[in-house]
């Protein structure tokens, strides 16, 4: 419980901070209804799309009490209801046909409270996918030196495996990776990360060099020489506080997942801008399609030296970041009004 308390104590502390730090203008949706009822599956950005032509400024329109530890917290069958407060619209709580401008505290379990953003399509990038600043890593981690049963591919369920320089104590979990793509700049070329490729998880059964882990769940086939890496392992999924970003930024979309050409709605990106540039979980950007380059047939008929021209740029999307290394970030695309490609340019939303 206490870890419990800490996390919504914290989340509160950034949903409040990102409130005093926006005052924006809100824009209500010309057909947003005046009640709603929570259902079980909404997101936090669902239900303020509803509400709002910019869903990303739900803090301004949610009327928090600070009384409470996390005030954002909502549950399927909480009705949602649209009241004007000093001439501002504001959500609240009611119940039975009363407002409650004081929602209670409650003692939470995981999953009760609806989530800011689809929880079950993040998850994996918040325990299993990794990004690496270098290559060392995985000439100095702890790694597959066998199989059991003398197998050459390895990962099912309950598959054994022995890895060397694992220092870890009986029931640590564990992840087997193995070097993947590099992240770099479109631009400049620098080396951003490295992407550390998900194969499987496991517990370490029994101490020693090599020391024996066994599979619990596996995407991949193990190979020897993959490696092992602690597994981020949390009971309590994070809640995002949406806001744009406090300064400019434009960062561009290097990496999708899933081996997609087309990039839309819930798929994971990765951007070219992180932490030292000053992104943080929960910003939210808009998604611009490149211009194509088209030839101009009148151009090219007089004779022009170059009949190519580039069309403007058109806006494609919303994303917004659900985790951050030091200069790459994850990011979940909230919705696409046409689809998006690598190099697009994600920019401050407007």
């Amino acid at each position: 419980m206490k870890k419990i308390l800490t996390a919504a104590a914290a989340t509160a502390a950034l949903f409040l901070g990102s409130i005093a730090q926006s005052s924006q203008e809100v824009e209500l949706r010309a057909d947003h209804p005046d009640t709603y009822v929570v259902e079980k599956g909404d997101t936090l950005w669902d239900i303020s799309g509803r509400f709002l032509t910019k869903p990303w400024n739900w803090p301004e329109i949610w009327h928090v009490n600070p009384q409470v530890e996390n005030p954002h917290l909502i549950y399927p069958g909480d009705i949602l209801k649209l009241v004007y407060i000093d001439g501002k619209p504001y959500l609240v709580k009611a119940s039975d046909g009363t407002i409650k401008l004081r929602p209670k505290a409650r003692v939470l379990s995981e999953g009760d409270a609806i989530t800011t953003i689809p929880m079950e399509i993040i998850r994996p990038f918040l325990i299993n996918e990794l990004v690496v600043d270098d290559a060392s890593i995985f000439d100095e981690a702890p790694y597959v030196v066998a199989l059991a049963e003398e197998r050459v591919i390895s990962g099912g369920l309950d598959d054994r495996l022995y890895i060397r320089g694992l220092d870890a104590g009986q029931g640590s979990s564990y992840g087997i990776y193995r070097q993947g793509k590099e992240y770099r700049d479109p631009v400049t070329n620098e080396l951003l990360g490295i992407e550390a490729r998900y194969l499987a998880n496991g517990e370490v059964i029994k101490e020693g060099d090599p020391a024996t882990l066994d599979v619990k769940k596996s995407k991949l086939e193990v190979l020897r020489g993959d490696v092992a890496l602690p597994r981020t392992e949390d009971p309590m999924p994070p809640l995002y506080a949406p806001r744009a970003p406090k300064t400019d930024i434009e960062a561009q979309l290097i990496s999708v997942y899933g081996g997609v050409s087309q990039i839309g709605q819930y798929h994971v990106v990765t951007l070219n801008k992180g932490e030292r540039d000053g992104l943080e979980e929960g910003h939210v950007l808009t998604v611009y399609q490149r211009g194509k380059k088209v030839i101009d047939q009148v151009a090219e008929k007089r004779g022009e030296e170059d009949p190519y021209v580039t069309l403007p740029e058109e806006r494609a999307g919303t994303l917004m970041v659900f985790r951050t290394y030091e200069k790459v970030s994850l990011a979940l695309i909230m919705d696409a009004e046409r689809p998006m490609h690598l190099f697009d340019v994600a920019r401050n939303p407007y």
